[in-house]
């Protein structure tokens, strides 16, 4: 590349970046190593916003709609945006890949990619083949165009590396950075929660196919446990009726997200973390979710589901407990056993430290951070 950008990175991302721990995490990264980032991203309203020094981001309004008519409006979007001068085109989603795709081509950037997702196979495509088939065509014409792409597990680095013919990604785990996490009363306190009770803590999107119906079911035939819902999502106002319908409603309480940088505050404050992805669609299978480190990082023991990737740390690393989500009564027992035994959960809390051993944003975020160096030597700032 011969001529200097006006910016290094251009980073697109189909959500809002200010709530996307993942995507923080990587502009953080960059940004310390003097890139200068212009990201887009989609919110209420179009505002420029200087995230921290070194990112701006111009915030697009995010589209009506659902589905295709959404996802078109959104290429369209950034493909209106992306034409401007950088270094490398980020797409962090299937669905921004396209648009940086064409803006790499019409400036002679680079284009890198993060399959955060196995796009083709999320729980939206399960029973629709043809719209499986639609998103597996969009990435396999586009990937191969990417310089680099990163994933989240290693099940999706193999499954991408075999479908589509290309070098196996670069695995970025969703792995908070590490920092002292105090244990404090904030859930506690917001929920107004008995000392004697255990406090059980679902964070993140309430959707389809996470086990939250089961989680709130088994809720009937757990005692001295409080189930914390702590986030956002379609699914929410159902799982209310749905604890006033069973007479749970004074043990399940929902409190809405809170920012990414306060988050790792308040999972400290539960006693037992929750992440129960149902067997429903291969991405689903191959996930290692934000939730599970985030629950490590604070050091609460997990009852998470029982699919190969998930499975393989909690029992490797032993640090709690594995179930079928889709069995209330299950999942039941099985909470109910994590919550009469103080003495497993804390030496389940005592083998976090080597999951964060093994799986480190410090380490992780080297080879990130090296690809884009090699990919933009000229903008990067020495």
């Amino acid at each position: 590349m011969s001529e200097q950008k006006e910016i290094d990175i251009l980073f697109a991302l189909t959500g809002d970046v200010r709530r996307n721990s993942r995507a923080l995490r990587q502009l953080r990264a960059l940004a310390a190593q003097g890139f200068t980032i212009e990201v887009l991203t989609l919110g209420s309203s179009s505002e420029d916003v200087n995230l921290e020094p070194g990112i701006r981001a111009r915030v697009l309004p995010h589209p009506a709609g659902s589905g295709p008519l959404f996802f078109g409006r959104v290429h369209g979007q950034f493909t209106r945006e992306a034409m401007i001068p950088a270094s490398v085109y980020h797409a962090s989603d299937l669905y921004a890949l396209p648009a940086m795709h064409r803006a790499a081509g019409r400036f002679g950037g680079r284009l890198t990619y993060d399959a955060r997702e196995l796009y083709p196979h999320v729980a939206a495509t399960t029973g629709r083949p043809w719209i499986r088939l639609f998103w597996q065509s969009v990435e396999r014409r586009f990937i191969r165009h990417a310089d680099a792409v990163f994933t989240v597990s290693d099940g999706i680095a193999d499954r991408l590396a075999v479908t589509y013919g290309i070098p196996r990604p670069y695995v970025l785990h969703n792995v908070p950075p590490r920092r002292p996490v105090t244990r404090t009363d904030r859930l506690r306190n917001m929920a107004d929660i008995p000392s004697d009770s255990v406090i059980v803590l679902h964070q993140g999107q309430m959707r389809k196919d996470r086990g939250c119906t089961r989680l709130v079911e088994a809720m009937q035939w757990v005692e001295r446990a409080v189930l914390v819902f702590l986030g956002d999502g379609p699914e929410r106002a159902s799982l209310q009726e749905l604890a006033n319908a069973l007479g749970v409603q004074d043990r399940v309480s929902f409190f809405p997200a809170v920012p990414p940088d306060e988050l790792l505050d308040v999972t400290a404050s539960a006693d037992i973390g929750v992440t129960l992805l149902e067997d429903t669609c291969l991405n689903h299978r191959l996930a290692l979710p934000n939730k599970l480190f985030e629950y490590v990082m604070a050091g609460l023991p997990v009852l998470a589901s029982d699919l190969p990737e998930i499975r393989h740390i909690v029992k490797l690393f032993d640090i709690g407990e594995v179930v079928d989500p889709t069995d209330a009564r299950q999942l039941a027992a099985v909470l109910q056993g994590m919550v009469d035994s103080p003495e497993l959960r804390a030496n389940w809390s005592k083998n976090t430290p080597n999951v964060l051993r093994a799986y480190s944003w410090e380490q992780e975020s080297v080879g990130f951070v090296e690809t884009f160096q090699r990919l933009a030597p000229v903008g990067h700032a020495q």
